[in-house]
């Protein structure tokens, strides 16, 4: 069992770049490890740290005025390959929310099938987000998963997001598809023992 969602107030780390692909959030040389552990730090390997290995000072995830358990990503987020690894490592980093005003859609199941948040919001609340975080690295947010909304609390504007209601469920229960199922055991049985089966 993971974590329950409910409604997570966080600051953000903006990564106000369009266009990120999973080999830019993890890249390919490190996919073979099989167990989810371990991905989150060499999440945006290539943009974190230097050919020695030495954190790169001008990126975000390597400056201390940006932390928080809520990634505010550009357009078009998790395009590209279909790995689930760029997944795990966001997970596995601690960011259980990611905001942005579109995902490529395999990257946002895989997210949701890892227990992170991918919120869709429209550019222009993506855009005045990005300028709050910018003027005040402690701005938080607070996404309510019960209510679908995300709200920037410096400025209180607030939208509503989609998420398929399985998938929420699964979020607020913190119950992967196998788990949710062994927890449904008792009413399956219950209905395929009522259940009427032709005769061979």
């Amino acid at each position: 069992m993971k974590e329950k969602f409910s409604i997570i107030t966080s600051t953000c780390v903006p990564l106000p770049v369009e266009n990120v692909d999973t080999d830019q959030i993890i890249p390919a040389r490190f996919l073979k490890a099989t167990s989810r552990d371990g991905f989150g730090e060499n999440l945006f390997r290539d943009w974190r740290y230097d050919s020695e290995g030495n954190p790169k000072k001008e990126f975000v995830l390597n400056n201390p005025r940006y932390s928080g358990c809520i990634l505010v990503a550009g357009k078009n987020f998790g395009c590209g390959s279909s790995r689930e690894h760029a997944a795990w490592a966001i997970a596995d980093y601690g960011f259980r929310v990611v905001v942005s005003s579109f995902f490529a859609d395999i990257h946002k199941n895989n997210e949701l099938n890892n227990f992170v948040l991918p919120v869709v919001v429209s550019e222009s609340f993506l855009a005045e987000l990005f300028a709050s975080i910018e003027a005040d690295p402690a701005t938080k947010v607070e996404v309510n998963l019960t209510e679908q909304t995300i709200t920037n609390l410096a400025t209180e504007r607030r939208e509503n997001f989609d998420i398929d209601p399985y998938k929420k469920q699964c979020l607020e229960k913190g119950l992967d598809d196998i788990e949710l199922m062994l927890a449904r055991k008792a009413d399956i049985e219950a209905f395929e023992t009522k259940r009427a089966y032709p005769q061979l």
